[in-house]
């Protein structure tokens, strides 16, 4: 499977019983806004996403969403990885961002990979440690950073090359985990304060330096 071993360099000196595993990986490939897995749902598969985007989210009892982490190009995921160790159900969602292409490999393939495929079993687990890392990251910034540090942070880090952020302030609140009516009383506070105009559908960055200080 070409397709596999080139996106992932990784692979690329992959032992015998590791290329024989891979083999039974099957290739998907899903629209945007493809629910991939939801909460609840039983774990069957190890994900390698060759291309596009997928954001795992969680949702508390009253349906408050926040974004965990991404899944980018060259991507496993990490709740993926934690729940088929656990033989646990999935506690989060994922769902295309964008057009996605994946390989899924069936549950008795990823137990063979960790118990007869050396290389394969540290592929496993060396990509299990950056997305780990971002959600302890995002744990520690809600823990003790305020929402103001966070939403300027999320700002500068979404403008684009003319200076501008093309979202919603729901999906803003999704990503930092709070709600529509927060964000929105926060956006105008930094509106009065001449950082940024918001118009419908865009938040236009006035001025960067200056919005790069507040942090």
């Amino acid at each position: 499977m070409p397709s596999l071993l080139e996106r992932y360099p990784e692979l690329s000196q992959l032992d015998q019983a590791g290329l024989t595993i891979l083999k039974d990986a099957q290739l998907i490939q899903v629209p945007s806004n493809t629910v991939l897995f939801r909460q609840g749902d039983l774990c069957n598969n190890f994900i390698m996403v060759v291309s596009g985007t997928v954001k795992v989210l969680g949702r508390n009892a009253a349906g408050r969403e926040i974004v965990l982490y991404r899944i980018e190009e060259k991507g496993t995921c990490v709740l993926t990885t934690s729940c088929l160790l656990g033989k646990q159900n999935y506690p989060a969602e994922g769902i295309s961002e964008t057009e996605v292409q994946a390989y899924l490999l069936p549950l008795k393939s990823f137990e063979n990979a960790l118990n007869d495929s050396p290389r394969l079993r540290h592929f496993i687990f060396s990509s299990y440690a950056s997305p780990l890392s971002e959600m302890i990251e995002l744990v520690q910034s809600i823990a003790f950073e305020s929402i103001e540090s966070r939403l300027i942070e999320y700002l500068i880090t979404q403008t684009n090359h003319d200076l501008k952020v093309l979202t919603s302030h729901q999906e803003i609140a999704d990503n930092l985990g709070t709600a529509r009516e927060v964000v929105s009383r926060q956006l105008k506070k930094l509106e009065s304060r001449g950082l940024i105009q918001l118009e419908r559908g865009c938040i236009h960055i006035c001025n960067l330096e200056s919005l790069h200080s507040v942090t």
